[in-house]
């Protein structure tokens, strides 16, 4: 019985000195910077005679803390509109701190820039969906984000600048 694992708190075991299990555990979780905007209001509540535009931008930075350590930022700015009317403006960054273990240094970047915001988006998600619920409007769910297209694309930008993806 001694030889048996003892859970870590997050439903696994713990690492044994030699596993060499390749690990993602998220360490912690918050909400960074929150910002609803409202400015028609009460005119914006109103019923309206057609659908608003959703626009919606999507953002992933990270920054390395320690060895293992990384901070990775999901940042999420949207707005509704009908015509040029301002219905409500969003912005949130939603923020974890992961922990990368036994990680081939190749794939690290990848598993920092898709896995970890693709574990913080549901979370930013049921936020956004909050805010506007909270700023009278009907919740907004935001579809779920391609990660894997997001950091593909960035990598390319990076490349015709001239830059590092």
């Amino acid at each position: 019985m001694a030889d048996s694992p003892v859970p870590n708190g997050n439903g696994g075991a713990a690492a044994q000195p030699d596993d060499l299990t390749p690990t993602l555990n998220a360490l912690a979780q918050y909400a960074k910077d929150l910002s609803f905007e409202n400015p028609n209001a009460p005119r914006s509540l109103q019923p309206q005679q057609q659908g608003p535009q959703i626009n919606i931008q999507v953002n992933v930075n990270a920054k390395q803390l320690a060895e293992e350590d990384f901070e990775v930022d999901l940042r999420l700015e949207g707005d509704a509109k009908i015509g040029a009317e301002v219905l409500f403006a969003f912005e949130l960054t939603y923020s974890g701190i992961f922990r990368l273990r036994n990680i081939p240094q190749d794939q690290m970047h990848p598993a920092v820039m898709i896995e970890c915001p693709r574990l913080l988006f549901p979370f930013a998600r049921q936020i956004i969906a909050d805010a506007v619920r909270n700023g009278g409007f009907p919740p907004l769910y935001i579809d779920p984000i391609d990660f894997v297209g997001l950091y593909r694309q960035k990598a390319a930008e990076a490349q015709v600048q001239g830059g590092i993806a």
